[in-house]
């Protein structure tokens, strides 16, 4: 025993002397694939011991730790020429005496290079099979989304063996709850023992978290003996997912707090994430939430990682915190070459500040960062809030060097540019241009037309649709009769969404409705639409009518109008300007002076107007 320790000691020099230097070098080559695999050292190490004059046996570990360096690296090209060497040098060994570790990483590299077929046919024709040659073939099935297969082969393999770990977490993977097949699982892994393996159980999180089933994920972890990180990470993402963000928050003080794992990475891009996807967003609590995981990533030097930096600056732009805390993190990484932190500092300029948007855009291109579609997409909304073409000339011209001439997402984005800066000619010439089409494409030319009054060009355009229209599409119709006074159309549109196309009037069709009908001056026919809508009318509704009542000098209405905007929203001025508007238009000077004071002890002010001149 003592002289095997020595042995094992030993250092390399010494052991040179009982090789050869070719099998030296080629064991030697071998230890460094199995530590970190490389395409450049695996094709140095195949070009210099596996040449096709070089048929000479080689060792079934040899082999199958060089299939197993090819699975990871997804090179089936050279996994395929090592198959045919190995079959040259042990054609004469009878299958059955072939080593099936060898055979299982020989499946397990077709499998995990995508040749499904061939890892198919290879299992078939195995005369000895074991756990893991199963496995190996259903993780591939499940990794491919082949959901039908896998489950088959899982089926098959209870007959044989019990399921491991890695077979458990594999179909788990692909499995639906909806369909029972998850249920079914889960009652298997408690038959079989495994709901004390924290891999499987962290699976079952995972699948019932795909399927918002957070009560059962929810008992899955909290029946847990021992827990991970992925536990915790995995429950804070449903947590995420099913938009609950204060029980994501929570969660990770508890985890924070009572945890001796700590956290990484993971846990804090999801908990940042789960503050966006509420419903219903309370800015407040949300970015002293934000603020408080800021401090958390500085404290523990998280704040390093880019993807951290990127989360952040998301949050605070979503959850309307100061612009510039989003620029002084996105400065803070000294110009770091990451797309998705520039898209998003881009993303929290293009509604606030579009011109400083433009400008990051610009400095974006300078640093020669290949661009995807979303990049281009964000970069025209904030053309969009410019009001003048030059800059979105600018970026359609980048889109088409940069081969996204057909991409439809930036299709649709140039059209809803070039029409909110006015050039409705050059939204019609993309529309045209444009070789694939769906729903946002069409409705993005009809809100374009109807944006510039063209309401005859617009219900043209109607007419040639070769998609079926939904609720968007009669909100733009509807809005181009309301701005061109086309009272009939506009009638006969709102009455056809329900009669012919099923689709149910929602707040925007009435407000658009009532905006027709009142500009036309049929002010009581306005006031019995809004009295017979099967919801309670919003601001915008209010607001049409209360214009209308304006238009047509009638204060009464007005008057039931105003109050009511003035109960939706106190703090807004429209109400209060409009209403004010109606009192001057009758003369009656002495209640509009009466409005202007409450306004002003209120503590409500009008934004000023804007206008925007192109000179040259």
């Amino acid at each position: 025993m003592l002289r095997l320790k020595r042995i094992t000691t030993m250092d390399s020099s010494f052991l040179r002397l009982f090789t050869t230097p070719a099998i030296y070098e080629l064991n030697s080559s071998l230890q460094k694939l199995q530590v970190q695999p490389t395409h450049h050292h695996l094709q140095q190490l195949i070009h210099s011991h596996f040449s096709n004059t070089n048929n000479n046996p080689h060792s079934s570990q040899t082999y199958a730790t060089l299939f197993h360096a090819c699975a990871c690296l997804h090179r089936l090209d050279i996994g395929q020429k090592l198959h045919h060497h190995y079959t040259l040098s042990h054609h004469q060994i009878p299958p059955h005496q072939q080593q099936l570790y060898t055979i299982n990483h020989l499946l397990n590299m077709y499998a995990k290079c995508g040749d499904l077929e061939y890892a198919h046919h290879l299992f078939d024709q195995m005369l000895h099979r074991n756990i893991v040659s199963w496995t190996c073939l259903i993780s591939a099935y499940a990794q491919y989304g082949n959901t039908d297969q896998c489950f088959r082969l899982f089926t098959k393999m209870l007959t044989h063996y019990t399921p491991n770990d890695f077979a458990y977490a594999s179909v788990l993977s692909v499995c639906d709850t909806s369909t029972s097949r998850g249920r079914q699982v889960h009652a298997l892994v408690m038959k079989t023992g495994f709901d004390t393996c924290v891999y499987v159980c962290n699976a079952l999180i995972a699948m019932y978290s795909r399927n918002s089933g957070s009560t059962e994920a929810w008992k899955v972890f909290n029946d847990m003996e021992f827990r991970n990180i992925v536990s915790w990470n995995t429950m804070i993402a449903l947590f995420q997912i099913c938009g609950q963000g204060d029980k994501a928050m929570r969660f990770f003080s508890l985890m924070h707090r009572d945890s001796c794992l700590g956290f990484d990475r993971a846990t804090l891009v999801s908990v940042l994430s789960s503050l966006l996807g509420r419903d219903e967003i309370d800015f407040s609590w949300g970015l002293r939430s934000c603020f408080q995981l800021h401090c958390v990533s500085v404290k523990t030097g998280l704040i390093l990682d880019v993807g951290i930096v990127t989360a952040l600056v998301k949050a605070y732009s979503i959850l309307q915190g100061e612009v510039s805390d989003c620029y002084k993190l996105f400065l803070e990484t000294n110009g770091c070459q990451d797309l998705m932190l520039w898209t998003e500092i881009i993303v929290a300029f293009s509604e606030r500040d579009p011109e400083k948007a433009i400008l990051l855009f610009g400095q974006l291109l300078r640093e020669g960062l290949s661009l995807d579609s979303y990049a281009f997409s964000i970069a025209l909304k904030a053309c969009a809030g410019l009001l003048t073409d030059r800059n979105a000339l600018m970026v359609h011209c980048k889109v088409i060097k940069s081969g996204f001439v057909d991409a439809l997402v930036l299709g649709n984005a140039l059209i809803h540019a070039y029409a909110r800066c006015g050039s409705i000619s050059r939204a019609s010439q993309v529309f045209e241009e444009m070789r694939y089409r769906d729903i946002v494409t069409w409705n993005s030319m009809l809100k374009a037309y109807a944006l510039h009054g063209k309401a005859n060009e617009a219900l043209g355009l109607y007419g040639k649709m070769d998609v079926k229209p939904d609720a968007a599409t009669f909100v733009a119709l509807l809005s181009a009769c309301s701005h061109a006074g086309m009272v009939q159309e506009g009638i006969q549109i709102f009455d056809a969404m329900f009669a012919k196309h099923g689709i149910v009037p929602q707040l925007e069709h009435y407000a658009c409705i009532v905006d027709i009908v009142g500009r036309a001056g049929h002010i009581f026919q306005a006031e019995k639409i809004i009295k017979e809508m099967p919801m309670q009318p919003d601001y915008v509704v209010w607001s049409a009518f209360l214009g209308a009542c304006r238009k047509h000098r009638e204060s009464g209405l007005a008057q039931i109008a105003a109050s009511q905007l003035k109960e939706l929203d106190p703090e807004n001025s429209l109400g209060y300007v409009l209403m004010s508007n109606v009192y001057c238009s009758n003369h009656s000077f002495n209640e509009a002076g009466h409005l202007r004071k409450q306004m002003r002890g209120l503590g409500v002010t009008k934004q000023p107007g804007l206008s925007w001149t192109d000179l040259g």
